[in-house]
C-alpha cells in the first residue's frame, strides 16, 4: 500500500507562512521577519515578499504589464518577482508599494526592510568558491521548502548522508580536490541536515533503492556508520524513510534521481530539482511535477513500509 503524505502533513512553520496577509501590522504568527528568524534563507523571503506584492496589485486589479511599465521592466520580470525568483531592487519595490496605494510609513517600511533582507546572502554563500552557481539556487529552494520528496538509486540522499559517507562520497564525485574542499564540500551537506533537528523542521520523505544499501561507499565501517543513522533518522517525526526492495511486490523501472519541493504558500507550484554531472533542471510545469509526483506514488506503492525499512536496515546491519 502507498504511503502517502497528505498536504496538510506539511508541518512547523506551514501555517504561519500561509497565513501572511494584508499590509497591516503582521502578528509574530504571520510576519515573515519572524519567520526569516525561524526558518533563515534568503529565498524564503524573496518568496514571501512576492506572494506579498501579487496579493497587493491584484488587490487593486492592476495588471502586471502596468505593474512592470511603473518599474520600467518587463511582465516577466514582475512575474519573477511575485514567485520570488529574483532578488528585489529596493527602488522597485518602492515604486509598486506607491503604485499599489501602501501609503503609511510603518506598512511600507517593514515591507522595505523584508526587500532588503531577502537580499542578503544565504549561509552557502560562505561556501561559494566549493559550490556551483546552479546548485546554490537550490539551496535557497530546499531552505525555503516546507516539504521535500527525494527518490535516489545511486547513493543515499544527501539530507541523510552520514559524516563519513558524505566524505566518501564527495571524495569519489571530486577526486582532484583537496582535503581542505572535501571538508568545506561535507560541512554543507551537515548544515544542510541541522534543519531536521530545529523547530518547525520541513517534512523529509526519502525513497532509497536497495542497490544504494548494497553498494559498499567509504568501507565497512562507514557503511555501518550510514545504516545506523539511517535508522536514527527514520525515528524522527518529520521524516519518513522508504526503502524500495529488490523484491518488490510489483516491478517497478528505476528513475534517476530526483527531489520534488513544496512549498507552504498554497499558490506557490512545486519545483522538481533534476542535478546532472555539470548543471540542473528546475522544472515547475504542472504536468512535469504531476509526472514526478506520479512517480512518487509509484515508488511508494512498492517500497516497504516505514516500518519494515527499519526493520530492513536493521538487518542488514548485522549483516555488513
Amino acid at each position: 500500500m502507498a504511503m502517502r503524505l497528505p498536504n496538510d502533513a506539511v508541518v512547523g512553520s506551514v501555517a504561519a507562512v500561509g497565513g501572511v496577509g494584508g499590509v497591516g501590522a503582521p502578528s509574530s504568527e504571520s510576519d515573515p521577519r519572524v519567520l526569516h528568524r525561524r526558518r533563515g534563507g534568503p529565498t524564503a523571503l524573496r518568496i514571501l515578499l512576492g506572494s506579498q506584492l501579487r496579493r497587493l496589485r491584484e488587490d487593486k486589479r492592476i495588471s502586471t504589464e502596468d505593474a512592470a511599465w511603473v518599474i520600467r521592466g518587463s511582465h516577466s520580470k514582475i512575474s519573477r518577482m511575485e514567485l520570488g525568483r529574483v532578488g528585489f531592487k529596493e527602488r522597485d519595490v518602492a515604486d509598486l508599494l506607491t503604485l499599489y496605494g501602501v501609503t503609511d510609513p510603518a506598512d511600507r517600511d517593514g515591507l522595505l526592510e523584508l526587500a532588503r533582507e531577502a537580499n542578503s546572502p544565504g549561509w552557502w554563500h560562505h561556501y561559494g568558491d566549493v559550490l556551483p552557481s546552479w546548485f546554490e539556487t537550490y539551496l535557497g529552494l530546499e531552505e525555503a521548502a516546507a516539504l521535500v520528496r527525494t527518490y535516489d538509486v545511486h547513493c543515499v540522499p544527501e539530507l541523510l548522508q552520514s559524516e563519513g559517507y558524505a566524505g566518501a562520497v564527495l571524495r569519489l564525485q571530486h577526486p582532484d580536490a583537496s582535503e581542505a574542499d572535501l571538508r568545506r564540500r561535507v560541512r554543507v551537506r551537515m548544515t544542510r541536515q541541522e534543519r531536521f533537528a530545529r523547530p518547525g523542521a520541513p517534512v523529509l520523505w526519502a525513497l532509497i533503492d536497495e542497490a544504494v544499501l548494497r553498494r559498499p561507499v567509504g568501507g565497512r565501517d562507514v557503511m555501518r556508520d550510514q545504516l545506523r543513522h539511517l535508522v536514527a533518522m527514520a525515528d524522527v517525526p518529520t521524516v519518513t524513510v522508504q526503502i524500495v526492495p529488490f523484491a518488490a511486490r510489483r516491478p517497478v523501472l528505476a528513475s534517476p534521481p530526483f527531489t520534488v519541493l513544496r512549498f507552504a504558500e498554497a499558490d506557490l507550484p512545486d519545483v522538481v530539482y533534476l542535478e546532472h554531472l555539470t548543471t540542473a533542471l528546475y522544472l515547475d510545469r504542472g504536468p512535469d511535477v504531476e509526472a514526478y509526483l506520479g512517480r512518487v506514488e509509484q515508488l511508494a506503492d512498492v517500497a516497504l513500509p516505514p516500518d519494515l525499512t527499519v526493520r530492513f536496515l536493521l538487518e542488514l546491519l548485522h549483516a555488513v
